[in-house]
């Protein structure tokens, strides 16, 4: 039996996990929105405007774990 060998850099599997993270946190922001929005429409405005600085905060963490998965 052969051994298979692993090429590349398992930093960058590590990174494809923590991807999951921040793709799941995007999701449940922005179904939380439409629910939110279906229930009162009225209040689309600051649900979205927070929302979105919800949105950048995660996606801040997906970049910063890219740029630690290309130092380490």
């Amino acid at each position: 039996m052969i051994l298979m060998e692993i090429s590349g850099s398992l930093n960058m599997i590590g990174y494809a996990l923590a991807t999951l993270g921040p793709a799941l946190g995007v999701a449940w922001i922005f179904s939380s929105v439409i629910n939110g929005t279906a229930r009162q429409p009225e209040a689309r405005g600051a649900m979205m405007s927070t929302a979105f600085i919800g949105f950048a905060v995660v996606e801040a963490l997906a970049i910063i774990a890219i740029a630690l998965a290309f130092v380490i």
